[in-house]
């Protein structure tokens, strides 16, 4: 297969197809591919770097304030949507999918009306924009969320699929020993982390904590994301730091961790919480007040519902419900345990092969 995919913006929207383009190549169904993302967004880095062909369009969201942007931003998708055309028609794929992010919407919608078979896939228990556009004009739309099926009126276009960064998570076979963090691998461990660039009320949370975890039976790794390690590590630099907290930087590789680990307490973007129920890691998830519709909480929800996840809203924060979050998961290894089976029985092993079924069934159609 030849294949277009698209998605910018979040690494939710990139990892997915990073995963999926992976288990095609394992399975040797690919013959060519290629990703159209933006010049400034994640997806810039992050796809030349896996080796993956890329180009570009230009592209931004529509705004719920300022009129004449809208305007603009119109325009510019009239423009991309006929920079796409020409992508299509030279690079003449079999199959285009989008993941979200406005860049998506030029090439999907472009492809749709050159009647190419197209897919979108939605990550988020909230559907973005661009996919809430694409649905009416695509001929599939995978998701991962129950709760996204009511967003979308094209119900027959439906096929659960789950994220495909799950079954890669699954396949891995790297693990990594917590002796790289100084600590050891058989005490109760948390891992503690804001995403790749960290998250400041996180950060803020476990330095006034700090005090309280080190007085405890279980292991800290605290991962403050980059640009804030210096800030913490000055914060911290009056006190004792007992050996069962370790502070670092970032994790490079996460799901290589959780093996170890016996909680997270993390953000609940699309990427994360593949990872953590792939794994069925028990989680604290303080939701990123900050992005579009508030979708981060409506994630976190979904796992709480069914016994995977403690959500604390930033809002309602505290040093109390924080550590005594972490202590509940940690200290009661029979609740531990109901949380990890509950998180499991979220995760979508066959993610990536139930999308590439898919593909196959739209291609194989078309011939």
């Amino acid at each position: 297969m030849r294949v277009i995919f698209s998605g910018g913006g979040t690494g939710g929207h990139i990892y997915p197809i990073l995963a999926l383009i992976k288990r095609l190549k394992e399975r040797g169904l690919i013959d060519d591919v290629l990703f159209v993302g933006t010049k400034k967004g994640l997806e810039s880095k992050l796809v030349p770097n896996a080796g993956i062909k890329f180009e570009t369009l230009l592209a931004q969201g529509f705004s719920g304030k300022h009129v004449f942007k809208n305007v603009k931003t119109a325009k510019m998708f009239m423009a991309a949507t006929k920079d796409a055309k020409k992508i299509i028609n030279d690079f003449q794929p079999d199959v285009v999918i989008g993941t979200g992010g406005y860049v998506s919407a030029a090439i999907v919608y472009a492809a749709a009306k050159a009647k190419i078979p197209t897919i979108i896939h939605e990550q988020n228990s909230v559907v973005g924009l661009a996919n809430k556009f694409l649905a009416h004009f695509v001929d599939r739309i995978t998701y991962v969320f129950d709760d996204a099926t009511s967003q979308f009126s094209e119900k027959k276009k439906l096929v659960k699929t789950g994220n495909p960064r799950s079954q890669e998570v699954i396949g891995l076979t790297t693990k990594t020993d917590l002796s790289k963090f100084n600590l050891k691998d058989d005490i109760p461990t948390v891992l503690i982390f804001g995403g790749s660039r960290g998250a400041q009320r996180i950060n803020d949370i476990v330095v006034e904590a700090v005090p309280r975890l080190n007085t405890k039976p279980y292991q800290v790794i605290f991962a403050t994301g980059q640009r804030y390690y210096n800030d913490v590590k000055t914060k911290l630099a009056s006190q004792e730091l007992n050996e069962n907290l370790a502070i670092v930087p970032y994790v490079a590789d996460v799901p290589a961790l959780l093996p170890n680990i016996t909680a997270v307490v993390a953000r609940s973007g699309a990427t994360t919480l593949a990872e953590i129920t792939a794994m069925g890691t028990p989680a604290i998830l303080i939701p990123s007040p900050n992005v579009t519709h508030n979708h981060q909480m409506k994630n976190a929800m979904d796992l709480e519902g069914v016994g995977a996840a403690i959500v604390l809203a930033e809002d309602d924060l505290n040093v109390n419900n924080f550590v005594s979050s972490i202590d509940h998961i940690l200290l009661d290894s029979s609740y531990a345990k109901k949380m990890s089976v509950a998180s499991k029985s979220l995760a979508v092993v066959d993610a990536s092969d139930r999308i590439i079924a898919v593909m196959e069934e739209l291609t194989n159609n078309k011939k």
